[in-house]
């Protein structure tokens, strides 16, 4: 999966010697598609270090809005349906999982709006919103609690022009999610969750 990341991103950047069409000043889009939410493979160490952590990654619908403030350039608000992600300690196994909501705003630049192939990138703000904590094996009847988060995101992907309105999108994004992780009202440290989210769409132009 990764390798589709730097392909994306390698595209993006090759993107910028093309011509830029302009996506015109006002335009906006609509997109409908899926993603993978596939958090980093080390989240981090619990209790002074003695809890090694692994989220589990989870797929959901998710919806994108786009509205262009210059040609080329637009800001987009990603939502989606929430996640749900099963959460282990390496050694124990899974112990509990939560739910979440990743809404994102991006700034992103659109090279070769004009073509058949078009590439994007983008960079902004998530704030994911943790709730349904659920605890099992060996903290069945704890009181779990995953804390918001505020942090940076960064994204590649690729338009394919089916006609003038509508196209079919491959995007990989990272996003900065660090939450605070209580059970039964104790502080156990931070989860770097830090995703990387594949997905595909169809997205139309307005």
């Amino acid at each position: 999966m990764h390798r589709i990341a730097l392909s994306l991103a390698a595209l993006a950047i090759a993107a910028a010697a093309l011509p830029a069409a302009a996506q015109s000043r006002g335009d906006w889009t609509l997109g409908v598609g899926v993603h993978q939410v596939d958090p980093d493979s080390d989240n981090g160490r619990l209790a002074g270090g003695t809890l090694p952590l692994r989220v589990g990654s989870d797929v959901r619908p998710t919806l994108t809005a786009e509205w262009f403030v210059r040609d080329n350039v637009g800001i987009e608000l990603l939502a989606s349906l929430p996640f749900e992600h099963e959460i282990a300690v390496k050694g124990v196994g899974k112990v509990g999982s939560a739910r979440h909501l990743p809404p994102t705003v991006s700034l992103q630049y659109h090279f070769n709006t004009g073509g058949k192939v078009s590439p994007f990138v983008g960079a902004g703000l998530n704030y994911t919103l943790f709730f349904s904590e659920d605890t099992t094996g060996a903290l069945a009847g704890a009181d779990l609690k995953l804390k918001d988060s505020w942090g940076a995101a960064a994204r590649v992907g690729v338009d394919f022009k089916l006609s003038e309105r509508d196209a079919v999108r491959a995007d990989v994004r990272w996003i900065d999610i660090d939450s605070d992780v209580e059970v039964n009202g104790a502080d156990l440290g931070t989860a770097h969750i830090d995703p990387i989210a594949y997905g595909v769409a169809w997205v139309r132009r307005f």
